[in-house]
């Protein structure tokens, strides 16, 4: 055993995962890749990462899909969501980027806006960490704790977005041009905190980026009380 903390990585293609899992490593990490092809347990993990990908199927809010939305990935979706369960019932560690934390606002009742239509956050950069606009981050937040500044610069690269918020969730962050949510987090005894940009892309060259790895792997190491 490394000593480290474990965290599952759930994934769809092995060659998008990559810079989740360096960007753990680079933190003190052991993360675990996980293909959702069949359901999977969090025994044995200290923490789970959701990651980028396909947009959540608009039938999980209730709603018709816009005609910008993916084509649905229901069986991600639906053991994504069955690993949301357990880490909360276990108070294991969440973080959750991109989709990531619009499924973990789905998962709390919440809604999503389908489509953005904006160059602003969906730009067509070939530097997947450069940055592409700021965000404001609210003062007294586990955000503001892991990333230390009320404003920092982050990449973007999604055309959907938190809309209404879920159930003992908060913002965390916004856009600060058009207010965009651009981050989340539950409001009650575990830790779940979401980002809608990638920061596993800007480990290398922005040490705010590192810091929010290094912060969360901080909490998978301190004792946690069962739910």
């Amino acid at each position: 055993m490394s000593g480290k903390p474990r965290v599952l990585v759930p994934y769809r293609h092995s060659e998008k995962a990559t810079p989740y899992l360096r960007a753990l490593e680079s933190a003190g990490c052991e993360p675990a890749g996980f293909l959702t092809a069949k359901p999977c347990r969090l025994d044995g993990f200290s923490g789970l990462l959701l990651t980028g990908g396909t947009d959540v199927n608009p039938a999980r809010y209730g709603e018709r899909p816009h005609p910008e939305t993916n084509e649905p990935d229901d069986e991600r979706d639906q053991i994504e969501l069955d690993l949301l369960d357990q880490a909360i019932e276990a108070n294991i560690p969440v973080l959750a980027i991109c989709r990531g934390m619009q499924l973990v606002n789905v998962h709390h009742g919440g809604t999503l806006t389908q489509h953005l239509d904006s160059v602003h956050h969906d730009p067509d950069l070939k530097n997947k960490g450069m940055a592409a606009h700021g965000v404001e981050v609210e003062s007294g937040t586990r955000l503001a704790e892991m990333v230390g500044s009320a404003r920092i610069r982050v990449n973007s690269r999604h055309h959907q977005a938190v809309a209404r918020l879920g159930a003992e969730l908060r913002v965390s962050g916004r856009d600060e041009q058009d207010e965009v949510i651009e981050a989340i987090e539950g409001t009650g005894r575990g830790f779940i905190v979401g980002v809608q940009w990638h920061p596993e892309d800007q480990v290398a060259s922005d040490p705010v980026a590192l810091r929010l790895f290094q912060r969360f792997a901080a909490v998978l190491q301190k004792p946690r009380p069962r739910n």
